[in-house]
């Protein structure tokens, strides 16, 4: 793999993907701070000490076990504020990172872990496992400071009760190189249509939730078709986007999965527009990359991450601590600011070392967030109520992902 600089933090992250493919085993990991970055600078207190604006649930911690174990996405769980947790509530934290949604799936259902941070293309698949259970409120101090457009979701809840905590949020957003692009994009038909200056050089998202994205542009261009959320697919609206996946075959230039490779491509200009997320194209531009973003008119997917708690935890205490300290606001502040992405926190934008991060991530426009589809794991029982059909399960999608790809 060809690695130019795209930023420390990014190919720091990558690194760790590269160490949890590569050791089955339970394991702690932490990176140093980036170089060249600055950890959120937090409150402190009179005498100089950090006021980490959180305290442990005391009942909770009466019963920590001393140690917890996590599955988790790489950038989530860092020595900089996981180091002050262990010391708060003598729960040590052992990480395991997850490169994929389907690998945490797989994980969880083994009962070795405590906890995951599962997006929701995983979050269901595990509450209808019943890898994952319910959570008491009233355990979790933080969870009164999320912002309410991310509570009570169908990726963080189940019959209306409280399966996780969020942790943040982002959108999966279309990236352009501004020489290509002069005049600038602002509809995902230069990933569909072809005709562009990009014909040939577009970046798309290797995966089988990326169906969803050509559900998305169905359903702005072609509303016979019924489709009213990207998730909840009958067998002829799936059809249809597998249909037009292949037909994008042939003027698509990249997939990609690894993030670095885009970047990279972004800052070489071998690829000209394409799905990305922001915090991919915020280090590709640091590093030269002529290129912007946009949430283009029709909308799009994103995601929003979920902490959870296994039904098969064997530190139920510790991990209970741990979803309410990462959701606190200074913990929340450092995590998402570190990935790049929206904090859950109200209270964290205040903490974030770029008095811009929220800005940046639209973390308080709710109304950005409005047209954003949360990656959501397709159920044969429709997402969008539907009753007489029965809509493509998401097994189904990773079997028709993989013979595209073929």
């Amino acid at each position: 793999m060809r690695k130019s600089r795209v930023g420390a933090a990014l190919l720091a992250s990558l690194t760790l993907v590269a160490a949890a493919c590569g050791d089955d085993e339970k394991e702690s990991t932490t990176t140093e701070a980036p170089e060249g970055t600055d950890a959120p600078a937090p409150d402190t207190t009179e005498g100089g000490d950090i006021d980490y604006m959180w305290t442990p649930n005391a009942d909770v911690l009466a019963g920590a076990e001393g140690q917890v174990n996590i599955v988790a996405w790489p950038g989530y769980i860092e020595e900089a504020w996981s180091a002050p947790f262990t010391e708060m509530t003598g729960c040590a934290v052992n990480v395991k990172l997850g490169a994929t949604s389907d690998e945490m799936v797989q994980l969880m259902q083994s009962g070795e872990y405590d906890g995951v941070s599962a997006s929701g293309d995983a979050t269901n698949r595990l509450m209808a496992g019943g890898e994952v259970v319910e959570i008491d409120l009233a355990e979790f101090s933080s969870y009164d400071d999320i912002f309410d457009g991310l509570k009570d979701k169908p990726w963080n809840s189940m019959d209306g009760k409280p399966m996780g905590i969020p942790h943040g949020r982002g959108a999966n957003v279309m990236f352009y190189n501004t020489e290509a692009f002069p005049d600038g994009v602002d509809s995902w038909s230069v990933m569909w249509e072809g005709g562009s200056v990009a014909e040939g050089a577009t970046s798309v998202y290797d995966s089988p939730i990326y169906i969803a994205d050509a559900a998305l542009w169905l359903m702005a261009t072609q509303p016979e078709l019924g489709i009213t959320n990207p998730y909840a697919l009958d067998q002829t609206q799936f059809d249809a986007a597998i249909a037009l996946l292949e037909s994008q075959k042939e003027i698509t230039g990249q997939y990609w999965a690894d993030y670095v490779v885009q970047a990279n491509s972004m800052v070489d200009g071998t690829v000209l527009a394409g799905t990305t997320w922001q915090v991919v194209a915020n280090f590709a531009q640091g590093e030269g990359a002529i290129i912007e973003t946009v949430k283009p008119k029709e909308g799009a997917t994103g995601w929003s991450d979920t902490w959870m708690l296994s039904s098969q935890a064997a530190n139920p205490n510790c991990m209970k601590l741990w979803m309410d300290w990462i959701s606190s606001p200074w913990a929340n502040a450092q995590a998402t600011e570190y990935f790049g992405e929206a904090p859950s926190n109200e209270k964290g934008c205040a903490l974030t070392a770029d008095p811009d991060h929220c800005t940046k991530f639209h973390a308080e426009e709710e109304d950005y967030w409005t047209d954003v589809w949360y990656w959501t794991t397709a159920t044969e029982e429709c997402l969008d109520g539907r009753t007489d059909v029965t809509c493509v399960p998401y097994t189904e999608w990773v079997n028709a992902w993989n013979a595209l790809r073929a």
